[in-house]
C-alpha cells in the first residue's frame, strides 16, 4: 500500500491525493524503471555520474507541459555536458517521441513511466485521482543526492524556472 498525501498540489483548484514518499533535498534519489522512445528499459543508472533535472509533467499533449519541455529544451542547450534534462510522464514511447519530433526538442529526453508507474510511485508523485504525474521537478547529483525539489501548487501552472535553472548552476 503506498503513502497517500494531501494537500500538496492542487489540480484545477481542486485539491489531489499524491502516491508515494515525501522526499526531501539531501535524501538519495531513488532508482526507477522508466522506458525511452524506443522502449528501452532506463534507471537512474543510466545516467550515472551526470546532474539529473527530473521534469514530471503530466501529458506532453496539453499546453502547459508543451511550454514547460520547450523551455527546459531551451536551457538545457546553455547547460554543461555533465547536466542531463529528462522529462517523465504517463505518455506512451510513441507519443512522446512523436511529440519531440514536431516540437524538435533535441536537449531534452523523454522517458515514459506508463508500464509500472516506478517514477511516480517512488517519487511521490503519482496522483491518485488522474492517474498522471503531478508537475514537479527533482535536481539529482553525480552521486544520486536529491538537492533541488519543486512541487508546482498548482498542476496547470508553469514551474519557476529561474529557481530551477539557478538551482542547477549551483551544483555544476
Amino acid at each position: 500500500m503506498l503513502l497517500e498525501r494531501k494537500n500538496v498540489v492542487t489540480f484545477k483548484e481542486k485539491p489531489v491525493t499524491l502516491l508515494g514518499p515525501e522526499l526531501k533535498v539531501g535524501d538519495p534519489a531513488p532508482d526507477f524503471t522508466v522506458v525511452d522512445n524506443a522502449l528501452a528499459p532506463i534507471t537512474l543508472a543510466s545516467y550515472q555520474g551526470k546532474v539529473k533535472v527530473i521534469s514530471a509533467v503530466p501529458s506532453l499533449d496539453t499546453p502547459v507541459c508543451d511550454m514547460e519541455t520547450r523551455r527546459f529544451n531551451q536551457e538545457a542547450a546553455t547547460l554543461p555536458d555533465n547536466v542531463v534534462v529528462l522529462t517523465v510522464s504517463l505518455d506512451l514511447p510513441f507519443a512522446q517521441k512523436r511529440w519531440c519530433g514536431a516540437a524538435n526538442i533535441d536537449r531534452v529526453i523523454t522517458l515514459s513511466d506508463y508500464q509500472e508507474r516506478s517514477f511516480g510511485q517512488a517519487y511521490g508523485v503519482l496522483v491518485k485521482e488522474l492517474k498522471l504525474l503531478c508537475r514537479s521537478i527533482f535536481i539529482i547529483d553525480d552521486k544520486n543526492l536529491i538537492r533541488y525539489i519543486q512541487f508546482v501548487p498548482e498542476i496547470t501552472h508553469e514551474p519557476d524556472y529561474a529557481a530551477v535553472i539557478g538551482a542547477v548552476k549551483n551544483l555544476v
